[in-house]
């Protein structure tokens, strides 16, 4: 691949399908701009982490992702992988796009990338910002531990409806299923809980499920997490607390504690469900949760 050319990768299983339909058109504004790609598909689950840290290994410093939270996942992993040297260029073709969202990217897919062929192509200055870590995998936008885990899983079943809809109805779904409140020991500094909780969820964006603003004061390049803890609540109270969480109004609200940390150890008597990035881990009864500040450039 000429040293000029940016690859390209797409998944296109992103946004249930949307992606795949937009090669052509995505392709066709790069060119305009006279940025010269080389496409690059995803075959399937892990393999877009694959070729993205094969690539960055390679010596490429600028890599382009058309996806959704899981692509983004997967080429944070890859990048960090290889070393965190190169770049990372997103076009939201996903369902939530949480991390476009906290790096003021926008959700308009051809809008995006206009803007981001411009970037490329006058050489704007990059963006940095924190990547998390738990155990083994990487993150960009955050962790969640309990029921967030569980309506990720549940959501992955839909097909419809498409867009930010479905994380509400997995939300209902797994309120029906009943609502497990396993007891955490959380470490985080001086700061220590030990007791059931509902959720316990590490922010470094603001946003997650794509409609819900669990950490408003989340900022992905400030060097810190945003942890929140849910005590355990019945079914009536999570239906009253919804609105205030879709508008991040839940802060302050008694069964929410809330720290703003740097690292965190999580430990579970019995093996727990967890996401990163909306991807759903192996279950775990220990979580080690660190921020690498200022990993990973933002194209």
């Amino acid at each position: 691949m000429p040293s000029d050319t940016i690859p390209l990768f797409v998944n296109p299983a992103a946004g249930r399908g949307r992606a795949a339909r937009r090669v052509d058109r995505l392709r066709t504004i790069f060119a305009r701009a006279n940025i010269a790609t080389e496409l690059r598909l995803s075959r399937s689950e892990g393999d877009l982490e694959d070729q993205i840290h094969s690539i960055a290994l390679s010596g490429v410093d600028r890599i382009v992702v058309a996806g959704g939270d899981g692509s983004v996942h997967e080429a944070v992993n890859g990048i960090m992988r290889a070393g965190g040297t190169a770049a990372l260029g997103l076009i939201p073709t996903g369902t939530g796009n949480d991390f476009a969202k906290a790096c003021s990217i926008s959700l308009d897919w051809q809008l995006a990338t206009e803007q981001l062929a411009k970037r490329l192509a006058t050489r704007t200055p990059l963006r940095r910002i924190d990547v998390g870590r738990m155990n083994d995998r990487f993150f960009a936008n955050g962790a969640g531990i309990g029921f967030d885990a569980r309506v990720t899983r549940a959501a992955r079943a839909y097909r419809w409806p498409k867009g930010d809809l479905v994380y509400l109805l997995a939300v209902l779904r797994c309120m029906a299923d009943g609502i497990p409140t396993p007891e955490l020991s959380i470490t985080a500094g001086d700061y220590r809980f030990v007791g059931p909780v509902t959720l316990a969820s590490i922010s470094n964006g603001p946003w997650v499920g794509g409609m819900f603003h669990i950490a408003p004061i989340a900022d992905n390049a400030d060097g810190r997490f945003e942890l929140l803890i849910a005590d355990p609540v019945s079914r009536l109270r999570i239906l009253s607390l919804l609105p205030a969480l879709i508008r991040g109004k839940h802060m302050g609200k008694p069964e929410i504690r809330h720290e703003s940390v740097r690292s965190v150890h999580i430990r579970a008597v019995a093996p727990l469900p967890s996401q990163l990035d909306g991807e759903v881990q192996p279950l775990q009864k220990d979580f080690e949760i660190g921020i690498l500040p200022a990993a990973l450039d933002v194209l």
